[in-house]
């Protein structure tokens, strides 16, 4: 049977956008991103947001859609994704969803737990909290009311032992017993998809590049382009869009200093990132009916190419 969509994943830094754009040289496709921060709008560079000329190659969806000050849910991105599949189908194109955001692509074919939303003024007090005791105490807190969440989360790990704190506050539940199965190690195939997973086979080239890239993201004007969005007035440290790996280190350099340290401004963003990319492959790998592609191989462009051609030929 051959996919309804195409799906490229993998960690950040891995080439999801150079895969991207020869997929497009070869195949009729759209992209639909599967990223929770591109959807932000002013929100460019550190986002790693494809150009107006990367965009114009081939057409991008789900980018640049909401201000940075109002939510996007994981719920909304599995209505607008399932839309813009049946009208990209409907052009005669193939839809490629590509990205990281890793709940997002589990939404879409596994369905999403009932979850309080966020409560931005319990996220400000934790964010209070742990400026004054540190998220080790806050873990300890979380160890107290919901151990089997603690249990996976390390004690550093702010934006997920925030949520899990901010749910138990917010609700009285913890957030395991929200999460059934939501972190099973064994998830079944969608029939109607096909997924490419770019992955190291050494951690250190991945974890070299998203150095570079984070320092690329400083030259660029990362700093500058917080200072801006600080300045709009109706941003705050508490918004999803702030929180965003980057973002989030930047603000609090500022908040800090209105001229922050570089290098330790590299070191933390660096580790935020290292972090994130270890979750998403901690994701990827609880899939075991992906294709898996090396990303650090000399060409594993060419590699992804040449299975998304031969999986979109498949007849059962």
């Amino acid at each position: 049977m051959i996919p309804r969509y195409l799906c490229v994943a993998g960690p950040t830094a891995a080439g999801k956008t150079a895969a991207t754009l020869a997929l497009a040289r070869e195949l009729p496709i759209e992209v639909v991103s599967v990223d929770s921060a591109l959807v932000y709008r002013g929100m460019d560079t550190g986002t790693a947001k494809p150009s107006a000329a990367e965009r114009h190659v081939v057409p991008h969806h789900l980018i640049d859609i909401i201000e940075p000050s109002a939510a996007y849910s994981a719920a909304r991105f599995v209505r607008d994704a399932e839309a813009l599949i049946e009208q990209i189908r409907a052009r005669g194109r193939l839809p490629l969803l590509a990205g990281g955001t890793m709940l997002y692509f589990k939404a879409l074919w596994d369905g999403l737990d009932a979850m309080p939303p966020a409560d931005a003024a319990i996220r400000s007090q934790l964010d209070a909290e742990a400026r004054e005791r540190g998220w080790p105490a806050l873990h300890t807190e979380l160890l107290a009311v919901d151990p089997a969440t603690a249990a996976r989360l390390a004690p550093g790990d702010a934006q997920r032992i925030q949520r899990a704190l901010e749910v138990w506050r917010s609700s009285g539940q913890t957030i395991s017993s929200l999460q059934s199965g939501r972190f099973s190690s064994v998830r079944s195939a969608p029939e109607e998809c096909a997924l490419i997973s770019l992955e190291p086979t050494d951690r250190g080239w991945l974890h070299e590049r998203i150095g570079a890239r984070f320092e690329q993201m400083l030259d660029a004007g990362l700093v500058d382009e917080v200072r801006s969005l600080r300045a709009r007035g109706d941003l705050h440290a508490g918004l999803a869009s702030m929180r965003c790996v980057g973002y989030r280190q930047a603000w609090q350099a500022l908040d800090e200093s209105d001229t922050p340290d570089r290098q330790r401004l590299i070191e933390l963003g660096s580790a935020a990132t290292r972090q994130l990319a270890k979750r998403q492959l901690t994701w990827l790998r609880g899939m075991p009916w992906r294709h898996v592609v090396a990303c650090d191989a000399p060409d594993a462009t060419r590699q992804v190419v040449a299975l998304a051609q031969r999986l979109m030929k498949a007849d059962g």
